[in-house]
């Protein structure tokens, strides 16, 4: 459907009001809402994902893209709620407390929204029982920590030790990423993945989600 492939287009291209002049005109032909995002507003944004992966676009092109695609999303809102379309999962996300860094962590956020995920950000600087609170009051199934500082991380096994402690246990798991993060260290807080990237934060954020 030529419509649906007009507003992949434009977002990559980050046109933003192209992009939602598209989505109403989409709507106003009948199309549903649910197939408007799917194959329209996340195809277009799963490219983007994907040209990230392979420095084929960079953080600038991706964040444009993300707007653009925001931008679409307001419009459709209110009719994937008439439509009952629900959102895959819901992510909560932050960046540890005593780090302020949040380029890498907005950008991971974009990526899984991106993925129809619906993302809870509390922003930076995060108390490990925040984390715990978001996921308790909406219910998500994931909470993702960010830090770019060696001197933090040690908050992200707080994090860890914290969710094996609680109610919470055996149904949240924990992503961890960020510039000093490895594999490795992962796997010594006993986190349940780690990811080097933006793109593949999405996309295991989605699986963990939806498994």
């Amino acid at each position: 459907m030529s419509i649906l492939n007009d507003i992949s287009s434009w977002l990559q291209q980050g046109r933003a009001p192209k992009v939602k002049a598209c989505v109403q005109q989409a709507l106003d032909e009948g199309i549903p809402a649910g197939e408007i995002l799917e194959k329209g507003l996340l195809d277009g944004m799963g490219i983007i994902g994907q040209k990230f992966r392979n420095n084929e676009v960079f953080v600038p092109e991706v964040l444009i893209a993300a707007r653009a695609m925001s931008k679409g999303v307001e419009v459709l809102r209110p009719h994937l709620v008439e439509d009952g379309v629900e959102e895959k999962g819901t992510v909560v996300l932050g960046t540890v407390k005593g780090d302020l860094h949040d380029i890498g962590k907005n950008l991971v956020r974009m990526m899984m929204e991106g993925k129809g995920l619906k993302v809870i950000d509390l922003g930076v600087d995060v108390p490990v029982e925040k984390f715990l609170d978001a996921a308790r009051e909406n219910d998500a199934k994931l909470i993702c920590c960010s830090a770019l500082l060696t001197t933090t991380m040690g908050e992200m096994r707080s994090v860890v030790e914290a969710v094996e402690a609680s109610e919470l246990k055996g149904k949240v798991s924990i992503m961890i990423g960020g510039a000093p993060v490895t594999q490795s260290f992962c796997d010594q807080i006993g986190a349940s993945r780690y990811t080097a990237d933006a793109a593949t934060a999405a996309e295991v954020a989605l699986e963990l989600c939806t498994a």
